[in-house]
């Protein structure tokens, strides 16, 4: 919508700090509700109504539009994340994969995982690759070896990790 290119979360990670999220406030879906279910429709959808609202006006306040955005979504995985773990019992919170490289999301999850007594280990931000790189470098070396699948492989969702 905002012409960032795709996957934009390393160009909203950026431009972010250029704006204010504080100028552009976007809702916090499903941050009051007590499950573990998140999800950002609404969130998108508030962003194109923003833009169809102010016109070409919008094209000057795109670090501010990032901005709110990222922070929307910081405050409501945040949350998520640091309830879960309270619910759940867990003293340690792992945050991995292409999201953990969000620099803002790494410093409230930090913050508020803190302030609760939870320990959280985010590895460094070179080591958060998005999950796909990570399923193509173990297919590589999987090939490499001569290890090879054929078409009869299925999807296994719930395959025990053990």
């Amino acid at each position: 919508m905002l012409g960032l290119g795709y996957p934009g979360g390393a160009v909203i990670d950026r431009l972010a700090k250029k704006g204010a999220p504080d100028n552009v406030a976007f809702p916090r879906p499903f941050i009051d509700k007590s499950t573990f279910d998140f999800s950002f429709s609404g969130l998108k959808t508030a962003v194109r109504r923003y833009i169809e609202i102010h016109g070409d006006d919008y094209l000057h306040r795109i670090p501010d539009i990032v901005a709110g955005f990222q922070e929307a979504v910081v405050d409501v995985l945040t949350y998520k994340i640091v309830h879960a773990a309270m619910v759940k019992g867990c003293d340690h919170i792992a945050m991995v994969g292409g999201v953990a490289a969000n620099h803002r999301l790494r410093e409230k999850i930090r913050h508020d995982a803190e302030l609760r007594g939870l320990t959280v280990h985010i590895p460094s931000v070179e080591l958060c690759g998005d999950n796909a790189a990570m399923i193509a470098a173990a297919g590589y070396f999987r090939y490499k070896k001569g290890e090879f699948a054929d078409f009869s492989l299925d999807i296994k969702p719930n395959l025990p990790l053990t």
